[in-house]
């Protein structure tokens, strides 16, 4: 219920807000594909990294919104996260995310954990399309506060939260710059994020940890090319911290392919390698990834 409330409260403020800066309606003034898709944490970008592209379709002087299901399945575990974004003014993103993460062979069959996620990114400088000319890439700052929401499964060991399988915290704030070229003669996207983190694969298992609770800057990169209008194929790699000793945090990275049939809608198919999870797994996590986006 509260997760209802705030997504209601958060589309309000958007439109109020898209309103404010120009017209009423969206105008889909964009390029098809330069809002990205919606990345693992909500924000507009690649499926692992956020991309200074601001999500939505809406031009300078107005907005666009999306919603998103994304779905990654691997030997031992699973991860869907839903969520919606506003774009507004090309300027500012908002976004909400809720990632659900479940363990599928023993003896972490009945993990489950959720954590939801608030964002925000705003556009510093630069034009990913209308700066073809100039080295300059569009460049944004983001922020994506994350509150992890518990431990289910593991009752019989006692363990309810994240803090108790060593972590130092159960909620905590990545910071992170994006730089975004998109070059269209050669049909050619690039960019490079650097994050300022603390989170445990991503927050869902808490932040800090035995090993270290500093903020460590990660690089996340991305490279896609377009084929023509509706079809973009593409890599990222995400570096990752290591803060738990029970959890042999190691990269992520994907190999990946989008279609846009509409602006209306994107679908996003991936295999990606996510690393190993826990010691209670340990193996190298690699499987498919699905999402699907629907907005204007």
């Amino acid at each position: 219920m509260q997760m209802a409330r705030s997504v209601g409260l958060f589309l309000v403020a958007g439109m109020a807000a898209g309103g404010a800066h120009g017209q009423g309606r969206p105008d889909m003034g964009k390029l098809s594909a330069t809002g990205g898709v919606s990345q693992l944490e909500g924000a507009g970008g690649g499926g692992l990294v956020p991309w200074a592209l601001i999500t939505g379709y809406g031009s300078r002087d107005s907005w666009g919104a999306n919603l998103h299901y994304t779905g990654v399945r691997t030997q031992d575990y699973t991860l869907a996260t839903a969520g919606l974004a506003v774009g507004l003014a090309d300027r500012v993103e908002l976004s909400l995310a809720r990632q659900h993460f479940k363990g599928s062979l023993a003896p972490l069959d009945r993990l489950a954990i959720r954590q939801d996620i608030v964002g925000v990114k705003v556009k510093l400088a630069g034009d990913a399309v209308y700066g073809q000319d100039v080295f300059l890439p569009q460049i944004a700052v983001g922020a994506l506060y994350k509150r992890n929401k518990g431990v289910d499964g593991l009752g019989t060991l006692g363990v309810n939260k994240v803090t108790q399988l060593g972590a130092k915290d159960d909620s905590g704030t990545d910071v992170y710059v994006a730089a975004t070229k998109l070059l269209l003669a050669q049909s050619l996207l690039l960019n490079a994020t650097v994050r300022a983190t603390r989170a445990n694969q991503m927050g869902l298992l808490g932040f800090g940890g035995d090993k270290g609770n500093a903020y460590k800057a990660m690089l996340e990169v991305s490279a896609a090319y377009m084929v023509d209008r509706q079809m973009v194929v593409g890599v990222e790699y995400r570096q990752k911290p290591h803060n738990l000793g029970v959890d042999h945090e190691k990269a992520y990275d994907d190999v990946f392919v989008a279609w846009f049939p509409s602006k209306q809608v994107s679908v996003t198919a991936a295999y990606a390698v996510l690393g190993d999870i826990t010691v209670f797994n340990p193996k190298r996590q690699r499987g498919a990834y699905l999402s699907v986006q629907a907005g204007f």
